[in-house]
């Protein structure tokens, strides 16, 4: 009876175990269970069938950071927040690496290419300075989630990269000089602040002309460095772009014109670049081009989540719909 008895217990509690959810502890000092981030990415199993965490402990972390496509279903999150946590890197176009020449797709600091990833209360920066172009965080994989994290660069610091590719990102900073916003992914930006440092362009989106959707900023907040004098919204990557801006606050920095068509006026006939009850001085259209638009309030209802990561949109076709307040919950980032 005893040796049943005992049986039964340790059966239960292998299967409590195994049903809690598996937590990585990285930190810098040696408190916990690596030391570096990438180190803790490649211990990850592959292909899981639960959601798992990694928390990583307050400290700066100089390394080049991947996850890679197969380590999805992560919740990575930043203990004590983006002020604490800081994951930073110098690579930049045209560096010579082991007789190795990058290009603007090698100089990511981080690069999430798994799927189901959830990034918290982290900063990603790319310092090497206003040297080129210089990625600091890279996403490639389909629903991703952005929160209150801290991207810091100058050109090229958030590189959307995935063409079959769903992110969310919620109240988070997001700094650079030239097209620091850029890509081909479907990206829904919700209260966040984009921070322009540079006479030039915030945006510079390559949507697919598969996707009825590409850039949406919904109650963003612009602001720019003292020196600041012209700044654009966008300008076309690919001529199927798609950058829309819904009740943003835009500052007197931002160009009437608005927008830009990349010295190729042929761009023009396929963007769409559209605006909706914007604030501030920089939200008057009334010398916008006239390639752009003002969204209708029937237009307008229809940049919500729940349309924006459909499982279909234009002609692109994903595994599913994606809710991203159902599927992964953030945490308070203790």
């Amino acid at each position: 009876m005893k040796y049943l008895l005992a049986i039964l217990v340790w059966v239960v509690s292998f299967g409590t175990a195994a049903a809690r959810e598996a937590v990585y502890t990285v930190d810098c000092n040696g408190g916990g269970d690596f030391l570096t981030v990438q180190a803790c990415f490649d211990a990850l199993p592959s292909k899981p069938t639960k959601w798992r965490t990694v928390r990583i402990l307050p400290g700066t972390y100089r390394e080049k950071v991947t996850l890679d496509v197969y380590k999805d279903r992560v919740r990575i999150v930043g203990v004590g927040g983006a002020s604490a946590v800081r994951i930073v890197w110098n690579d930049y176009s045209g560096k010579v690496v082991d007789g190795y020449e990058m290009s603007t797709y090698d100089t990511w600091t981080l690069s999430l290419q798994a799927d189901d990833v959830l990034l918290e209360g982290v900063t990603v920066e790319n310092d090497a300075g206003r040297v080129g172009q210089a990625v600091a965080l890279e996403t490639r994989g389909d629903r991703i989630r952005i929160d209150r994290c801290r991207l810091v660069g100058d050109q090229d610091t958030f590189f959307t990269k995935g063409y079959v590719s769903r992110v969310w990102v919620t109240d988070t900073w997001i700094e650079g000089t030239t097209d620091f916003i850029f890509g081909p992914s479907i990206v829904l930006f919700d209260r966040c602040r984009i921070h322009g440092k540079a006479d030039s362009f915030l945006t510079a989106a390559s949507t697919t002309e598969r996707n009825l959707y590409g850039y949406v900023f919904r109650d963003c907040r612009v602001t720019t460095d003292p020196a600041v004098k012209r700044l654009y919204l966008g300008r076309p990557w690919k001529s199927t772009a798609r950058t829309v801006w819904i009740r943003c606050e835009l500052p007197a920095a931002i160009r009437p014109e608005g927008w830009r068509d990349w010295h190729d006026a042929a761009r023009r006939g396929a963007v769409y670049y559209a605006e909706y009850r914007c604030t501030g001085p920089g939200a008057d259209r009334s010398a916008r081009v006239d390639w752009s638009r003002e969204l209708s309030d029937e237009e307008a209802a229809c940049y919500t989540p729940e349309r924006i990561f459909a499982k279909k949109t234009g002609s692109e076709q994903f595994r599913s719909d994606w809710n991203p307040q159902r599927d992964v919950t953030c945490t308070d980032g203790d």
